[in-house]
């Protein structure tokens, strides 16, 4: 926001002085406080093209700029770096803009309406979801909102790998815990097997429903109604489960679908007419490495079944055809191998392979009293998503899954997200938030609160602990391009608690409420409603609630 007006204003300055300006220049925050508010390589950058010293162009800009009543003072650094202080009635004006905004703060047209499909969760149809999936499906919200914030037209779609062998075994699980519920002796239950205990749940609702008429049924006939009766209740889990984690997908497609709709015989039709196929013991192979692969691929093995990379590339390519410019996969860490057979593909196939971009979330590991949870979905023993919204809450689970990079392991420490106190970062911010409501229906109470805000209370506002917390509300709009540009939401919750922890030091120190300096009392009020108001947008943008009491 007030990068953005400074690189207006060097601009405007450069057009003034009729300087030549090809090249883009940068603002940026110093490292060292001491050497200004912000800075700009403006004079370096373009003094080649204007035949000058960097110094020199330097302090040309500097002069006209010193004409602007925003900036308290503007000096020259180093080579030619222009150093800027902000006078206090920058920072009033951009407070009195925040404020007016509301809760359309941060919005902008940066995405320009382009077309982005985020896939994200997508596990196996074979069981209840898990808190691995409950950091995706954080992830990917997050993402999808801020993207929709700052002018993206994003839509988020979940593949369901309902073709594939594990739903086959899915099946004969089912079955085996049917032929236990009526007295059969199945042994030792296959370690392949799901041994869950929803396959045991299923098994009695399939019973209560059908009871032995399941077996009458011809042997192919029955699979598909175990196959069918079990995938239709765990999507339904699995969809009840990210409901209640806030999260909602505008589209789910079914492989099965897919592969019913003849979609896999035509990828084989377009790679074979691409001319990169070729056959080798018995088998019909993908020439991948000539398009940048470490190896060649299988697509159709000797039995004449596919390989699941076809299906795959398949969804892919219907997802261009349905519009989209830009394919975000969001990926557990075991998928590494999956993307450069699927750029070669893209690329045999002549389609930008830039429009595909997969994210790795790494693995999360939960702990419980300082002790390594071991989880496992084929032993049945898992945490799911359910399981840990249940103990924790929709808030903290979301919360610690945003914080951390997509990039980096997480450690989910259960008594962590459980404190009531600052120790625990989404109660900290919260609280701030609920902290501030309290004060305003204090002040109203008190009748200090004004009937409507002026434009003049900011001028009350000149302490360096109200600067440093409107700077702070300055930075959202930028702060959501970036985390759209570069998908990473935990930006996010580290902005919410450096903003909560700027207003926490203001409140400690300065009384806000005050019956004897109203106007100052109601500059500030102006002030903490907006934080309150960018706290809210904020919170929401990571799907977590602003409670207005805790």
């Amino acid at each position: 926001m007030i990068k953005h007006l400074l690189h207006d204003n060097i601009r405007e300055a450069i057009s003034t002085l009729e300087l030549s300006s090809s090249r883009d220049f940068t603002v940026e925050v110093p490292n060292n406080p001491e050497n200004g508010d912000y800075s700009t390589n403006a004079a370096m950058v373009l003094a080649r093209e204007n035949k000058t010293a960097p110094k020199k162009l330097a302090e040309k800009l500097a002069k006209e700029l010193r004409r602007n009543k925003f900036y308290k003072t503007v000096e020259i650094a180093g080579p030619g770096f222009i150093n800027f202080r902000l006078s206090a009635s920058l920072f009033q004006k951009m407070l009195w803009d925040i404020h007016e905004a509301g809760a359309e703060f941060g919005s902008s047209d940066y995405g320009q309406g382009t077309k982005v499909l985020l896939e994200f969760v997508s596990a196996n149809p074979t069981g209840p979801l898990n808190i691995v999936n409950a950091r995706a499906a954080a992830f990917g919200d997050t993402l999808y909102r801020v993207m929709k914030k700052v002018g993206y037209e994003p839509a988020r779609e979940f593949y369901v790998n309902d073709a594939g062998n594990q739903v086959d075994i899915l099946a004969e699980s089912l079955e085996l815990r049917l032929r236990e519920i009526h007295g059969e002796n199945i042994g030792e239950f296959p370690y392949e097997a799901y041994h869950g205990e929803y396959v045991k749940h299923l098994a009695h609702k399939l019973n209560a429903a059908e009871g032995v008429r399941i077996f009458m049924l011809p042997e192919k006939e029955r699979t598909e109604r175990l196959k069918e009766f079990a995938l239709n209740e765990l999507l339904e889990m699995q969809r009840l489960s990210l409901e209640k984690f806030d999260v909602f997908f505008e589209s789910w497609v079914s492989e099965k679908t897919l592969r019913a709709e003849g979609v896999v015989e035509e990828v084989l039709s377009y790679l074979t007419e691409a001319d990169c196929t070729y056959e080798k013991e018995d088998a019909i192979w993908f020439s991948s490495t000539k398009f940048g692969d470490d190896k060649d691929r299988v697509l159709m093995k000797s039995d004449g079944s596919i390989t699941y990379f076809v299906p795959d590339l398949a969804y892919h390519l219907t997802k261009i055809q349905r519009g989209y410019t830009q394919l975000i996969d969001v990926f557990g860490p075991d998928h590494h191998g999956y993307v450069p057979r699927l750029k070669a593909a893209f690329r045999a196939l002549k389609y930008d392979e830039d429009m595909l971009e997969i994210i790795f979330l790494q693995q999360v590991n939960l702990f419980e009293s300082g002790e390594r949870v071991k989880m496992s979905k084929r032993a049945g023993k898992i945490v799911t998503m359910d399981d840990l919204v249940n103990v924790v809450g929709k808030d903290a689970a979301r919360y610690f899954f945003i914080a951390r990079k997509a990039n980096a392991h997480l450690n989910f420490d259960l008594e962590l997200a459980l404190q009531q106190n600052n120790e625990n970062p989404v109660y900290y911010c919260q609280y701030a938030h609920a902290r501030i409501c309290s004060i305003l229906k204090k002040a109203r109470k008190d009748k200090v609160y004004p009937r409507s805000f002026k434009p003049e209370l900011t001028h009350k506002l000149n302490k360096p602990d109200e600067m440093a917390l409107i700077q702070k509300l300055t930075d959202l709009p930028e702060l959501l391009q970036l985390i759209a540009q570069h998908r990473e939401p935990h930006r996010l919750a580290t902005y919410c608690e450096e903003l909560c922890s700027l207003f926490h030091r203001f409140y400690n120190k300065y009384k806000v409420v005050s019956a004897k300096n109203r106007e100052l009392s109601q500059a500030r009020l102006l002030l903490i409603e907006t934080v309150k108001n960018v706290l809210a947008i904020c919170l929401d943008l990571m799907g977590i609630s602003a409670p207005e009491k805790m």
